[in-house]
């Protein structure tokens, strides 16, 4: 089943808590403490792959989650770091969380981590000192990420076949490369992208990708169009096929312009070759004619080729070459001179350890939020009055106790950090 969108719920795992204990020994008096560190959640990690061309595997498989860490032991056993979770997709996939692209694999073997795994928490064996000989403070392990992510594949390909409904697409594929596309004479009969590698010479390939056949609408919906347009961002060149037993081949080509135009990315303006299908049987004459109605309209190369036959169809190959190799060339040197500008840095000032405090007079309640902050709360056991001192303190450190007072937030008020309503400090 070919699948090119999907959503999936990403988690890393959670970092697991730290140990509070002390050692405890027939003959060792005053052990000391000797809880353990938690082990760090997974990671989940996506990987491009050569070897995948399609997400079907995410409409079954909604969430992926890692392995949490586990949590410290006595004896100063640190818990075992949880498993990261590898996830394979397509090459060509891009992911967007709430409609900001953050990745975009083009290459087989990248991989970036989606969702990073919660740090462990510390056992109270780290907090010892020469003030504190027996602290009883123990952290929690942080939650791991958790996204939301839109999973969307675009076929990269060198050049992709466009064209109405049974223009012989597939066909053409078929006849040049290795692809096996469903083929008959009706319309839709592809209802997939389909990819080939076409030998020009020896040493040197084309990739070409063909395009379920566009109908007038795809662009908003109609046919299949809409669905699978996006398979041609990518492409380098396209090439258009026009089948010669068309009503009026001018609408035809028309037609396609229209909705390559009318997509989110004007596509109309991609490097393109013009083919006329079907010439089996025609006389020069009529195909000349062909030609020149289609010279009206259109300020591209016009081939005429029998893809069941074969006619016409290798100086097609070769002029799609040279134009993707030009395409090519003109990137590269696009991309010199972008790398040649000259770089300007401007440094901002950082805050030192930025926080905000929010005081809601009504409800009794403060929030408190700031990276640093928020992750420190994270890891506090709130049951645990020693926990709580600290967090306490490194608040008065931060600035954030003297803001209260200023603000003159009343006793026994709820302090609550970032968005989480569950934990909460009274001042």
């Amino acid at each position: 089943m070919f699948v090119d969108v999907a959503t999936v719920l990403v988690k890393a795992g959670d970092g697991g808590n730290g140990k509070l204990s002390f050692r405890r020994e027939r003959y060792v008096a005053k052990g000391g403490p000797d809880g353990g560190d938690g082990g760090n959640g997974g990671s989940v990690i996506f990987v491009a792959s050569n070897n995948e061309n399609t997400l079907a595997d995410f409409r079954f498989q909604k969430e992926l989650k890692a392995e949490d860490g586990q949590s410290g032991d006595n004896a100063k056993k640190h818990g075992k770091n949880g498993k990261d979770l590898l996830v394979k997709v397509p090459v060509g996939t891009q992911i967007s969380e709430s409609g900001v692209v953050i990745a975009d694999f083009t290459e087989n073997n990248q991989e970036i981590v989606m969702a990073h795994g919660g740090k462990g928490g510390f056992g109270n064996a780290h907090f010892t000192s020469s003030t504190r000989q027996v602290p009883r403070i123990a952290e929690k392990g942080e939650p791991g990420e958790e996204h939301e992510l839109s999973l969307e594949l675009k076929m990269i390909a060198d050049v992709g076949l466009v064209g109405l409904p049974n223009a012989g697409k597939s066909t053409l594929l078929s006849r040049i490369s290795n692809a096996k596309p469903e083929i008959a004479n009706y319309a839709f009969t592809t209802l997939r992208p389909n990819l080939g590698v076409v030998k020009i010479q020896k040493g040197h390939e084309l990739l070409l990708a063909d395009i379920p056949g566009l109908i007038e609408g795809a662009s908003e919906g109609k046919g299949l169009g809409d669905e699978f347009l996006r398979h041609v961002e990518r492409t380098k060149v396209l090439v258009h096929l026009i089948d010669v037993y068309n009503d009026s081949v001018t609408e035809a080509y028309k037609t396609i312009q229209d909705e390559l135009k009318a997509y989110k990315i004007d596509m109309s303006s991609k490097p393109q070759l013009v083919a006329l299908n079907k010439i089996d049987g025609l006389d020069e004459e009529i195909i000349g004619d062909l030609k020149e109605q289609l010279k009206k309209v259109s300020k591209t190369d016009i081939f005429a080729i029998s893809a069941q036959s074969g006619a016409g169809v290798q100086e097609l190959l070769y002029a799609a070459d040279a134009l993707v190799l030009a395409q090519k060339n003109k990137e590269l040197e696009e991309a010199e001179k972008e790398a040649k500008k000259p770089t300007v840095i401007t440094i901002e000032p950082i805050e030192r350890e930025p926080w905000s405090v929010e005081y809601d007079e009504g409800e009794e309640r403060v929030i408190v939020r700031g990276e640093k902050i928020e992750r420190f709360a994270k890891r506090t056991d709130f049951e645990s009055e020693d926990g709580v001192a600290r967090l306490r303190d490194i608040m008065r450190k931060f600035g954030i106790i003297k803001k209260l007072e200023d603000l003159q937030v009343l006793d026994e008020t709820k302090v609550y950090f970032g968005d989480n309503r569950e934990d909460y400090m009274e001042y």
